[in-house]
């Protein structure tokens, strides 16, 4: 677990990255244009992606003191801000509790990107927050990324304590 732990920085980065890419696969190549929530949980991994950068430079240029165990604590709160998010939005799609006004019950809010492939011929319908775009094994995106989130959050709580004992060691 030292290994991963030292390398935390370089697994949250690459995580956020990946599930950024995912995001924009699925809007790209699948036509599913994003609601207001899938937007926020992008902006979360885009905090996130920022964090890993400043991290590993940080880690690169600063000479004797190691950033991995205080990043890692902010990429608790940051993973579980996202699993929160995200179990909010399941649960909006899974009629639990009423979501934003703006993206559930026909609001007028559109994102002007969407719109225009709409417009264009795009086999893209409008987004809403209340209606999953894609589902497998019962979980929509929202819910798959709730449980990838609080997997990471975990791994973060995990790999700074990790780090801890590792340094403790020396």
């Amino acid at each position: 677990m030292t290994r991963v732990a030292r390398q935390w920085l370089w697994v949250a980065l690459i995580f956020c990255a990946a599930m950024l890419a995912i995001a924009h696969a699925f809007e790209t190549f699948g036509h599913l244009s994003p609601c207001e929530l899938c937007l926020k949980q992008r902006d979360v991994y885009w905090l996130g992606l920022g964090l890993g950068v400043v991290g590993l430079a940080w880690k690169r240029f600063a000479g004797r003191f190691d950033p991995t165990r205080p990043i890692a604590l902010i990429f608790i709160a940051v993973f579980a801000a996202e699993a929160g998010i995200a179990a909010y939005h399941a649960g909006v799609e899974w009629k639990f509790w009423p979501g934003p006004a703006s993206c559930s019950g026909g609001a007028t809010h559109v994102d002007p990107a969407a719109l225009r492939r709409l417009l264009s011929g795009a086999k893209m319908g409008l987004p809403a927050c209340d209606r999953p775009a894609w589902v497998w094994l019962g979980l929509s995106m929202a819910g798959w990324n709730a449980v990838a989130a609080a997997v990471m959050a975990v791994g973060s709580l995990i790999a700074a304590i990790a780090w801890r004992d590792q340094r403790g060691r020396r």
